[in-house]
């Protein structure tokens, strides 16, 4: 995905990245320019993490926007602010649904106008989807990726590895056990660097 340019030829993190370092020196007016110009995004990557109504995914984004203001001090000059902002919102998300204990709800009151644009995604997952897949062995991430992400049958899986439908069958459940395991405890582990 291609950065589109703004008017003086930079790129989003670029831009967002000369805001913050200003915004980090005192300048004020960088610093709301900052927040005005990541807020919609990061609007965008937790309503696609929780699902919640829109007033939900507000209070979620003013918690993240809080800690961004108290943690931008962290970020390194240099690197990119995205992938920074993008970990704070979804450990904010996380904790959030961890405190509210309650499935994710649509709501049919009118405010389903509001939803996000299913072409919203968030930017983090494939990214956090990978590592996880990289903590598997070869075999397994490969069943996971071609059943699960490709949508092949077991059969065809199990012709290409040599393996019957029902070995094929049982290494994905076992993997995709492995990976809700993996990926609890990375919540676990990210969530208690953010509150750090």
């Amino acid at each position: 995905m291609t950065d589109e340019l703004d008017d003086m030829g930079r790129t989003r993190e670029d831009r967002w990245a000369s805001l913050l370092r200003d915004a980090n020196a005192g300048g004020r007016a960088s610093y709301v320019q900052f927040l005005n110009d990541i807020a919609p995004v990061l609007r965008g990557i937790i309503a696609a993490r929780c699902g919640r109504p829109k007033e939900d995914c507000e209070d979620i984004l003013q918690n993240v926007l809080i800690a961004i203001h108290e943690k931008r001090h962290t970020w390194r000059d240099g690197e990119p602010v995205g992938p920074w902002a993008y970990a704070i919102a979804r450990y904010k998300t996380v904790d959030a649904m961890r405190l509210s204990m309650r499935r994710p709800t649509v709501s049919y009151d009118g405010t389903e106008l509001d939803i996000v644009d299913e072409a919203s995604h968030d930017p983090t997952a494939a990214a956090d989807l990978d590592r996880l897949l990289g903590k598997l062995d070869a075999t397994s991430a490969l069943i996971v990726r071609q059943i699960r992400l490709e949508g092949r049958t077991a059969e065809e899986v199990g012709r290409t590895l040599g393996m019957t439908p029902g070995a094929v069958r049982v290494a994905l459940h076992r993997a995709m056990a492995k990976l809700s395991a993996l990926a609890v405890a990375d919540q676990t582990e990210q969530s208690g660097k953010a509150r750090e």
